[in-house]
Formats: C-alpha cells, structure tokens, sequence
C-alpha cells in the first residue's frame, strides 16, 4: 500500500520543497509536473499530500488554498506585517499602499509596523498616525534598541494562535529579518547592510520560507524576500472596480456618493472625496489610490466605460 502522507510547503530551494508533515517529519520532495508550472504552481504555505517512500516521494496535490499571493510567495495567508522603516530606505507611501491594498483584496488581516524607530521618533510617529487613521493597527519599533519589541510579540502570538499563518513583508532594507531575530533568536536569520550610493537595502532574504513559531499552541512565521516595486502593470493583483474596496478607510463613504457608478477620482459630490478633504482620508493615502485606479483602468479593456 502507498504511502500517504499530510503537511505543509515550509521552504523550496531549486524545485525541492521542504514539507512539514503532521506529526513533526520534515521531507524534501520533487512535486509533480503540474504542480510545478502555470497558476497551480506550488507555493510556500500550499497544504499538500505526498505520496511515495524515502527518495521516490512526489507531492502529488494541493489542498485548495484560502489565497495565493505574487508577492510576497505565499498561499493560506492569514495575517500580514507590512513593514516600512523611517529611513534607510526613506518610506514610499504608494508601496506600503501596494501591499496593504493586495492584502485587503485577498482577505488578509493587516498589521504595520514601523521599524527603526531610533532614526527618528518623531517621523515614526507621523507614519504610525497615518496608518492608524486608515484603520490599522500601528507598531513602532527599533530592533536596534529593542525597543516596542515585546507588545509586537504579544500581538504576534495572539495572531498566531491555532496554528495560523502570519509574514513580514516589505521593501528591501526595512529591517525584517533584523526584527524577525529580535522576536525570535533562535533563528539567527542573516542580515544586511544599506547601500549608502542608493539607499536601499540589500536582498538577504532570498526565499520565503515558513517557520513554526510559539510552540504547539502557535503557528507560522514567514520572512520574506523584500523588493523595490510591485508592479501592478504586469500582475494582475486586482482590477480597478475592486480597489475602492482596498481601502479600508472609504468602507464608511462607499454607496454614499451621488453617482452609483462613482470612481471617487474627480466626480462631483463623492462621498470618498469629501472625507478626503474633512481630513478623514489621508491625503497619502488618496493619491496611492489615484495612482492605482489610473495605472488599472489604462490596462483593463473596460477602464474607460462610463
């Protein structure tokens, strides 16, 4: 009788993936063919079944998964640390707006954090009331100091409990593997310098990979590859009639304007806008939009329909 076996993708190196299998085992394992290629490509966090003994052993499917992200690689998400430093790299709102929007679309619960905080407390503190106004909840903290290090470890293993699925996501350089190894020493994850000729980080992170956090009432941990865009031209992360929903903070507004078919881009009497200029929208946050809502109707067949 064969073999069957049920675990999770924890890692892939080179078209071998890592499988954490109930129980405990770890297997390193070839996938099948279709499972290597097109939409049903394997990701890290993919639950999967494996079949086969010792060096013959294939994943030969995968469990329907709860999301599936470009960027960062994942799939069966349940929770997101969007990252985004004070300087070195300088923070670009429309990134960080990026990634909260691709979260949003896909369900994903969002927490930001804000990292290096000892540069400036002052301008951690600017962005942390930005994202706090859009409906976040906000971290600030300096792995240099170590400091807001142990509330982010309350929150994270609240997330995580019953095994749930959590990342750090964000731009190259932000600190996530620094923070990553501040809340978990154990696992000694590498990291790198800033560029001083151009600002950014460098890619120490060159995999995503899961890691079990908080024992047997916890759950998963994933560093991620950082990056210096996401470029919403060649993927297809949303389309534009679903980014006002990315925004969490035009939920109150929308419905309310006076058009039903209203892009809250320059129409008169838009609710969205209105909040805008009663400050309840931030203004950052409302160009990301904007910027966003052009770059997917300028690709869409349909983005110039009335």
């Amino acid at each position: 009788m064969q073999d069957v076996k049920k675990g999770r993708v924890v890692g892939s190196v080179g078209g071998i993936f890592e499988v954490l299998c109930e129980g405990g085992e770890r297997l390193c394992v070839r996938a099948r063919g279709n499972l290597r290629r097109g939409e049903g490509k394997l990701l890290v966090g993919d639950l999967v079944r494996v079949s086969g003994e010792e060096s013959d052993a294939v994943i030969e499917a995968i469990k329907e998964r709860q999301n599936s992200l470009i960027r960062p690689p994942l799939a069966n998400l349940d929770h997101l640390f969007v990252a985004l430093s004070v300087r070195e790299p300088s923070p670009i709102p429309e990134t960080t707006d990026k990634l909260l929007a691709i979260a949003e679309h896909n369900g994903i619960d969002v927490t930001v954090v804000v990292t290096k905080e000892d540069a400036s407390a002052e301008a951690a503190e600017e962005l942390a009331a930005l994202y706090r106004t859009a409906g976040y909840p906000v971290f600030t903290v300096s792995s240099y100091e170590n400091t807001g290090i142990d509330e982010l470890a309350a929150h994270l293993q609240d997330v995580l409990t019953g095994g749930k699925t959590a990342a750090f996501a964000g731009a190259s350089g932000v600190g996530k593997s620094s923070l990553m190894n501040r809340l978990f020493p154990d696992l000694c994850l590498e990291t790198g310098e800033i560029s001083q000729k151009i600002g950014r980080g460098k890619n120490t992170t060159r995999t995503t990979v899961l890691y079990p956090v908080f024992g047997e009432n916890g759950g998963f941990l994933a560093d991620t590859p950082g990056f210096s865009m996401l470029d919403f031209i060649r993927f297809d992360f949303m389309t534009w009639q679903d980014l006002p929903n990315a925004f969490r903070e035009f939920a109150p507004y929308l419905g309310q304007c006076r058009y039903a078919n209203c892009r809250h881009v320059k129409e008169e009497e838009c609710a969205v806008r209105r909040a805008l200029a009663d400050g309840r929208i931030p203004v950052s946050r409302y160009e990301s939009y904007v910027s966003l809502y052009t770059v997917l109707k300028d690709k869409s067949p349909y983005g110039n329909e009335k």
